[in-house]
């Protein structure tokens, strides 16, 4: 799938990020991503700026799939590209972040002990985050649900809604 980076928006408007794409927007902006299962976001703002990031991100890192063209898909890639768009759309920080998604929707399937996609993918985007210097100050992760999120850029709260758990704010 084809990265997309969206800049500072004036008008209220929604940008939907697909599986292994991103978006960084400024304004009355809402980032939304639909249906992460085993996904996470990795949502970044900027407050003082009004500028957020979301990435949509499908995998830990590259070594688990053959095509590697595309940074949003993975969490170890993903956060580096988020801060550089930030950065590039007049955004420098500082950055706090938030996670959604990373569900076991298949746990019965694990082997004993097992650690499944969605525990890997927060790992991995928590790892990402903290060697960026961005501290995750909130996260609605893992469970057997999932998710939908829609970040407000202007104030950086996400509203996370499940058809499980309802909806809920972070």
């Amino acid at each position: 799938m084809l990265t997309t980076a969206t800049t500072a928006t004036t008008a209220a408007t929604e940008i939907r990020v697909r599986v292994a794409e991103h978006a960084v927007a400024g304004g009355d902006a809402v980032i939304a991503t639909i249906g992460l299962g085993s996904c996470v976001a990795i949502m970044v703002h900027d407050a003082a700026a009004g500028m957020a990031a979301l990435a949509h991100v499908l995998l830990p890192n590259e070594t688990l799939s053959r095509d590697t063209a595309n940074p949003a898909k993975f969490a170890s890639t993903a956060v580096p590209l988020l801060l550089r768009d930030l950065r590039a759309a007049g955004a420098p920080g500082p950055y706090t972040a938030k996670l959604a998604g990373g569900a076991s929707m298949f746990a019965q399937l694990l082997p004993t002990g097992g650690i499944n996609m969605g525990e890997r993918n927060v790992e991995a985007a928590r790892a990402a985050l903290a060697a960026a210097g961005v501290p995750v100050v909130a996260r609605d992760t893992g469970g057997d649900h999932g998710r939908s999120v829609y970040l407000r850029v202007a104030d950086g709260a996400v509203i996370v809604r499940s058809l499980k758990r309802g909806a809920s704010v972070i």
